[in-house]
């Protein structure tokens, strides 16, 4: 089976959930398989398997020539090359063609609604939206990485159940990599991992909440990993008096990020909506607990290994927060039970699962 992957991802966020979703269903898929992948020659970490054919593009210094060469290089490669699947990386491709001129069956990945239902945030002209609907429509197989992005894609979109199938991601990363030298807060440390520029993140109320915490509990921290700290989110630690107990990871690898996880009292997630919610399984995974929403997909994650709580409800996260220092029995069962769920999220499985996808539409 040839499978072509427009690596359009590689592109505009080379090395976040989307690219290392596909970078491990390339590298598992089984060997009787020929991924094709175009993708730009930037230093990422591409995947790896015996028969990947890899199609890379040089970015040139001369942007519009660049961009004319870069059109021209990826429709030569997608018209010169036989595959009997596609699964593009994107809503849109390389070849600035529509997903629907592709001469054969094409399997899309769903991640959620976050175009539809904050476009006010995230999608003001409706561009990204649009070009999703085409992609979706474009599609004989949605995959959706949870049931609640399944629920929401059929609320919106005309399509049969039947079209959409649910694979849930996984954990790259675990405990047996956070025993490292890096560093780490050396004070008792609340965890925050991923992006807070969406209002949906909801990462001021952690900061209401972790304000009402540290006015109990002065010595507590909270470590925060991802962009870095802007000034709206800078007068806001201010007004809270926070200043002196938020900690910033600009981006650590892997190891330095399990690490930041285990040795954390908790990861704590307060979005108002995901896909999937790749942080708690990742703090499971790495042997801290998972205090998230009670909203969208995060409950099919976390199920009941975690702390689940109402995301509107400022004070009630400040208790939870306070009622987890001094409380290492609830902690340690938590964690076991946090092991005890990340192992039933694979790679192994969402390959499998998405290569008997592949074979159902040919």
């Amino acid at each position: 089976m040839r499978i072509f992957y427009d690596g359009l991802v590689y592109k505009v966020s080379p090395n976040r959930g989307v690219s290392r979703y596909f970078h491990n269903i390339i590298s598992k898929l089984p060997e009787n398989c020929t991924p094709l992948l175009t993708t730009y020659d930037s230093g990422v970490n591409y995947p790896s398997h015996p028969n990947l054919q890899l199609f890379k593009y040089k970015k040139l210094k001369l942007a519009w020539i660049s961009s004319l060469l870069e059109q021209y290089y990826f429709n030569s490669v997608s018209n010169s090359n036989k595959f009997d699947i596609a699964h593009p990386t994107y809503y849109s491709l390389f070849t600035r063609q529509e997903i629907s001129k592709y001469n054969c069956p094409v399997v899309l990945t769903v991640w959620d609604m976050i175009h539809e239902l904050f476009s006010e945030q995230i999608d003001v002209s409706g561009w990204q939206a649009e070009k999703k609907r085409k992609a979706i429509y474009a599609a004989q197989i949605i995959i959706c990485i949870s049931e609640n992005t399944k629920k929401d894609l059929l609320e919106r979109y005309s399509l049969p159940e039947s079209q959409v199938k649910v694979t849930y991601l996984a954990s790259s990363i675990n405990a047996s990599i956070a025993y490292g030298t890096e560093s780490v807060p050396f004070r008792p440390y609340y965890l925050y991992v991923g992006e807070r520029n969406s209002k949906y993140k909801n990462f001021n109320s952690l900061l209401s909440a972790f304000a009402k915490a540290v006015s109990v509990r002065s010595d507590l921290a909270l470590c925060v990993v991802g962009q870095p700290i802007n000034q709206r989110e800078k007068k806001l630690i201010g007004k809270f008096k926070l200043a002196n107990h938020i900690e910033h990871y600009s981006y650590p690898n892997d190891c330095h990020l399990a690490k930041l996880y285990r040795c954390s009292i908790a990861l704590v997630y307060p979005s108002l909506y995901e896909g999937f919610g790749i942080p708690p399984l990742e703090a499971m995974s790495c042997g801290t607990v998972a205090i998230a929403s009670d909203c969208s997909s995060i409950p099919e994650v976390v199920g009941d290994a975690g702390i689940l709580f109402n995301p509107q409800a400022t004070l009630d996260l400040a208790d939870i927060l306070l009622s987890l220092i001094d409380n290492s029995l609830e902690r340690e069962r938590l964690i076991a039970k946090g092991y005890q769920r990340a192992n039933m999220f694979s790679w192994d499985k969402t390959v499998a699962q998405t290569f008997d996808i592949y074979r159902s539409v040919t």
